[in-house]
């Protein structure tokens, strides 16, 4: 039985036709952020309390998501025999699986409720987390169960279609932008704190040992937290239902594999450089891989997953402004310059330009995964020609599978410096796949979508 709440907060939808209703188990029915008077004295309340906690239990998720990219790095210093293909493997098979995991994951939202979901879903990064903590603290476990642990981090990248289609149905048109930036940047600083914080905790206090198990146990207690939180203060959304008709439809929609080519291009260049940054400052410049303050480590890498994650929702608040292809197109022209200059500077072995040129490319790939990912639900309301409830639906529907094919960029770009490294000894026939890539995906977000009158007015 649904009741209507009309006096209580945070349920006080006065004068919006029709209320707001609350039901057993924090279900919300009646649901629309494009009713003004609804979300003036109710919705935008909600809204923002869910964002908060979604923001917390994501953040995690790309925690352990990327905890193996700088783990990898450290097993040498551990006692573990690696070579250097086996820990590219490490690095890149939690993006493999976190991509492909966020296909199943996108739809579970409708199916469970947002708020039961992300309780789910933070549940089972404790998995990943604690079996880290075990099989690291034994040099001689075998690399097979390494990568099978490794693997299991791709609940982590999971987390992040289900969180972005979830907080798409709590905020209105006009607000999408800023807040599934907020989200998402919310989420990609896990991995720049990941970064931070694992050399510091396995260091300290450590000698000349290292407490490689902290780096999984440290996160346990900060995930039981998101649980009781999303369990406490998060809610689920009636409206949000599951429309695999839609989500089929999506599919054969040439828009979505447009816009899912854009995203592996800005996303997956900054998940998959955020992943390789450690091990690629090991390998070209070894004296700052590890920098000594105190008794404890720091590794610099994580300045470029920090850059970027705060870069993304402002590449979603310009695309608000200036609309998202035009965003999305100057970021591609940015990262393919950085990364001409990137490969001019690794034979100089100047480790501050190298920093640098990474920085600002982090920077240029944030912004375009704000912008790319803004474009989304815009494209298909255009496409659809109206704002309902359906239209919603197969936006957060896109988003979920954008998101899960962008992400295989994480993969790719290890596995890619990788094959270079392996074939030539260096890093510079990457590089110049990069660049080509920048500027095929530059001219693709030009010619079907700067391009076009219609879409322009609409600020796509």
């Amino acid at each position: 039985m649904t009741d209507t709440v009309n006096a209580t907060p945070p349920f006080v939808a006065a004068g919006a036709a029709p209320a707001l209703a609350a039901r057993p188990g924090r279900w919300i029915d009646n649901w629309n952020p494009e009713d003004a008077v609804q979300w003036a004295t109710a919705g935008r309340a909600i809204a923002r309390r869910n964002l908060r906690w979604s923001i917390f239990a994501e953040f995690l998720g790309f925690v352990v998501w990327q905890l193996w990219s700088i783990v990898a790095v450290t097993l040498p210093a551990a006692g573990f025999d690696l070579t250097t293909g086996e820990t590219f493997w490490l690095i890149s098979i939690p993006s493999l699986v976190g991509a492909t995991l966020r296909i199943p994951y996108s739809f579970l939202v409708p199916r469970f409720g947002g708020r039961n979901w992300t309780i789910v879903s933070a549940g089972l990064l404790l998995i990943p987390a604690i079996l880290l903590a075990v099989v690291v603290g034994n040099p001689e476990t075998p690399f097979g169960v390494l990568l099978l642990v490794a693997a299991l981090a791709g609940f982590g990248g999971g987390n992040f279609a289900s969180s972005m289609s979830n907080i798409t149905y709590f905020f209105p048109q006009r607000e999408k932008g800023w807040a599934l930036g907020l989200n998402a940047a919310g989420g990609n600083l896990g991995a720049s704190v990941a970064q931070f914080a694992v050399p510091v905790v396995v260091t300290i206090g450590a000698g000349a040992t290292l407490n490689l198990p902290l780096a999984g146990w440290i996160w346990v207690p900060l995930i039981l937290v998101a649980m009781i939180g999303a369990y406490r203060r998060m809610d689920n959304i009636s409206s949000a239902k599951a429309d695999f008709a839609a989500s089929a439809a999506a599919l054969r929609e040439p828009h979505l594999w447009v816009l899912s080519l854009l995203y592996i291009g800005t996303f997956g260049s900054f998940i998959g450089f955020a992943s390789v940054f450690p091990k690629l400052i090991a390998d070209q410049f070894p004296e700052f891989s590890a920098i000594g303050v105190g008794g404890a480590s720091i590794s610099l890498a994580f300045l470029g997953a920090l850059v970027g994650s705060l870069a993304r929702p402002y590449g979603g608040r310009l695309s608000d402004r200036f609309g998202g292809a035009r965003i999305t197109m100057l970021a591609f022209a940015a990262m393919g310059v950085i990364t001409t200059g990137v490969l001019l500077v690794l034979p100089l072995g100047d480790f501050w330009l190298f920093l640098g040129c990474f920085l600002f490319l982090f920077a240029a790939a944030g912004i375009g995964n704000g912008s790319t990912y803004r474009m989304v639900p815009v494209v298909f309301a255009v496409r659809a020609g109206a704002g309902d409830v359906s239209t919603q639906r197969r936006a957060a529907a896109a988003l979920g599978l954008i998101s899960a094919i962008g992400a295989y960029g994480g993969f790719l770009i290890p596995q890619v410096l990788n094959i270079s490294s392996q074939a030539t000894g260096g890093y510079a026939g990457a590089f110049l796949g990069f660049i080509a890539a920048d500027v095929a995906l530059l001219v693709l977000v030009y010619t079907v979508y700067v391009r076009s009158r219609r879409l322009r007015e609409h600020k796509i």
